[in-house]
């Protein structure tokens, strides 16, 4: 959500900005919309003020003895259109609301600007693709020979875009899992928290899924309940409507959850194996921080997501997204892909992004330090990393010409093997 005063005060440089992102805000329908509530909040402070003269002048005609029986109906009168003008104000509030809540964040001087994920722009690369003495196969087909992965039976137990692990297959998912927040815990310093799965509208209002992306969530019918897109959601709103104390920022905060998204918008993208799905698992971080610190947190909590790669012995990148591919709450956004053989290609594994006060603003979050005026946070997440795209980035990466797969040394304390083979079997 924007500051209202900020976008009325600076409304051609906020869309000047927001056209970079390919948003075209709607000028004339702002400024109407601002005119019309500016009149009624102007005519209800008149009449407030006439209302309180009138009332002032009867009491002293009271106490003169006089009649006061017309100017107390003139009061009554008054506070009738009072009435009136409070509810045409606070209507005005809520279109108000619902007009910003739905205008993209501000990207940052340092986004670089672009139409679409072609002008994304790399800044970093880290290890080189592995060379293969034979041709590598994708997850798809390595994870059913291996007995670790099973697409057809989840599509029987739910449908499409669901998987089912089996033995060391599951074990590597729950290893990863652990190894994660292992490390982000007990070297990255943060604080890890197992929130709900299911969240409210006003949660999902606060991060900004509501109202423009409701049909990529799925919803419990008749309940307001929503299964959870991220953990970015519930983990951000725990402190919805709080303020922190300023003294104790950065807060940082991880957290492993089952992802649900309905991939609405997906269009056939990534239909094979276990890259784009209806549920998934991820570990995610989250800050809280001061204005002044939300910067350089950013490049922390990227790095945080990066050595999880390197520590795995996985190759990467880094791009910074341009305007036209930063997402709607998102004033910058780094993302991370990994190389995957079996499909010759860098996948997203990981997004962190910097929100500036956008959610704080939407969630009410604030900060306070001392008896200094209370100010929105800075909120930012990113992926630590989603489990399931590590998981094919492992089984491709670490191939075998026989068919097996080795486990990575940083894994293989949480695995106690070596290696994932043709002889792994469901009781494994």
């Amino acid at each position: 959500m924007h500051d209202l005063n900020f976008f009325r005060n600076h409304l051609a440089q906020v869309r000047e900005r927001l056209a970079l992102r390919g948003y075209d805000l709607d000028v004339p329908a702002f400024q109407a919309l601002d005119q019309r509530r500016r009149q009624f909040v102007t005519e209800t402070e008149q009449v407030k003020a006439g209302r309180n003269q009138q009332t002032a002048e009867i009491g002293k005609l009271r106490k003169a003895g006089e009649d006061t029986a017309e100017r107390q109906a003139r009061v009554r009168a008054m506070g009738d259109r009072i009435a009136e003008l409070d509810g045409e104000v606070t209507k005005l509030d809520t279109e108000f609301r619902d007009f910003l809540a739905r205008v993209p964040n501000l990207p940052y001087d340092s986004v670089p600007p672009g139409k679409d994920e072609r002008e994304n722009v790399e800044v970093k690369r880290w290890g080189a693709p592995r060379e293969f003495a034979f041709p590598p196969k994708a997850h798809w087909d390595l994870g059913p020979e291996l007995n670790i992965l099973d697409l057809e039976r989840a599509a029987k137990v739910t449908g499409a875009r669901f998987a089912v692990y089996w033995g060391l297959g599951a074990r590597l998912e729950r290893a990863l899992i652990n190894f994660m927040l292992d490390v982000h815990t007990r070297e990255h310093g943060y604080r890890e928290v197992l929130p709900p799965f299911l969240v409210n509208s006003a949660s999902l209002f606060g991060t900004g899924q509501l109202p423009k992306f409701a049909e990529d969530l799925f919803r419990c019918e008749g309940h307001d309940l929503w299964l959870i897109p991220t953990a970015e959601v519930p983990v951000t709103n725990l402190f919805r409507e709080e303020t922190l104390d300023g003294d104790q920022l950065p807060l940082s905060l991880c957290a492993y959850t089952p992802c649900f998204r309905s991939e609405a918008g997906s269009y056939g993208r990534d239909v094979r194996g276990i890259i784009r799905q209806h549920q998934f698992q991820k570990v995610e971080m989250v800050k809280f921080t001061r204005p002044d610190q939300s910067a350089d947190e950013h490049e922390k909590l990227t790095r945080d997501a990066e050595s999880i790669l390197e520590r795995l012995g996985l190759p990467y990148r880094t791009l910074v997204l341009c305007t036209g591919d930063t997402g709607f709450s998102s004033a910058k956004t780094y993302d991370i892909e990994v190389w995957l053989p079996g499909q010759n290609a860098y996948k997203e594994i990981s997004s962190c992004s910097n929100f500036d006060a956008f959610q704080a603003r939407r969630a009410q979050i604030r900060y306070k330090s001392g008896k200094g005026k209370a100010e929105f946070v800075h909120t930012l997440n990113g992926s630590g990393l989603a489990v399931g795209r590590t998981w094919v980035a492992i089984i491709e990466n670490y191939q075998q010409a026989d068919g097996s797969v080795l486990v990575p040394e940083a894994l293989r304390p949480y695995l106690n093997t070596e290696r994932i083979d043709a002889s792994t079997i469901l009781q494994r």
